[in-house]
């Protein structure tokens, strides 16, 4: 679904390029969960960035779908990849419906209306999260917790074959935590996504992810199965 072939990821400006990480290589099947850990300021962040396209790799490939990513355009990754990022969004009077609505975006009409089926997709996410009960509450009036609940409902409801996930449990509480990864591992077995989950939470990754990418600090990499991961990080 996803390989990273001789990746270098990083920033540029103008003609300065910044690299961050540099010859990642990985492949990332369909219907796996894929953890992936490191240190403040590795670069994780920046790798997801460059996974859904906000940033263009400053060396190498990312193929999706037997294709450079590169070559997508930006309405063709959106049908795509969804992403969940821990930026807080509000105003605008939008409530958890609304936010949830925009993952429809991708497959609107040229007159932007919700069909009857964009709306059954919507309610569904909503009530696959647990949230139907907010739909109508204005995102300004939420929790952080029941704001991530919404920006992963509106991921669902963009119905991509990939999700990227950067510490969707940064807010959530332990009962709150097992059930998005309940979910998430639904979703890859039953409808075979591909779901990179970036978290600090290494407990829920090393109980529910099929791989883990490991960056180091040191620039290296390791791209294993969890308990192999594990061991670099107990005593």
């Amino acid at each position: 679904m996803i390989e990273l072939k001789n990746l270098h990821i990083g920033y540029k400006n103008g003609q300065i390029s910044t690299t961050v990480f540099s010859n990642l290589n990985a492949n990332f099947s369909k219907g796996e969960l894929i953890g992936l850990v490191g240190n403040n300021g590795v670069g994780k962040s920046t790798l997801l960035k460059t996974i859904f396209g906000s940033i263009k790799p400053i060396k190498g490939q990312i193929i999706l779908d037997n294709k450079n990513s590169s070559e997508f355009s930006f309405q063709e990754m959106a049908k795509r990849i969804s992403v969940v990022l821990t930026d807080k969004i509000g105003g605008f009077n939008l409530t958890a419906f609304d936010v949830v609505a925009s993952g429809r975006v991708p497959y609107l009409n040229a007159f932007g209306q919700l069909s009857e089926a964009d709306r059954s997709i919507i309610e569904n996410s909503l009530e696959q999260i647990g949230i139907s009960a907010l739909a109508s509450k204005l995102i300004d009036e939420l929790s952080d917790g029941q704001r991530q609940k919404v920006m992963i409902a509106k991921s669902l409801a963009q119905q991509t074959p990939v999700i990227v996930l950067d510490e969707p449990t940064a807010f959530l509480d332990h009962s709150s935590k097992l059930q998005l990864f309940k979910i998430i591992k639904q979703l890859c077995k039953e409808q075979n996504k591909t779901i990179i989950v970036s978290s600090h939470d290494l407990d829920m990754l090393f109980k529910n992810a099929d791989k883990i990418l490991y960056l180091k600090e040191e620039g290296a990499f390791e791209f294993e199965k969890p308990e192999l991961i594990k061991n670099y990080f107990t005593s």
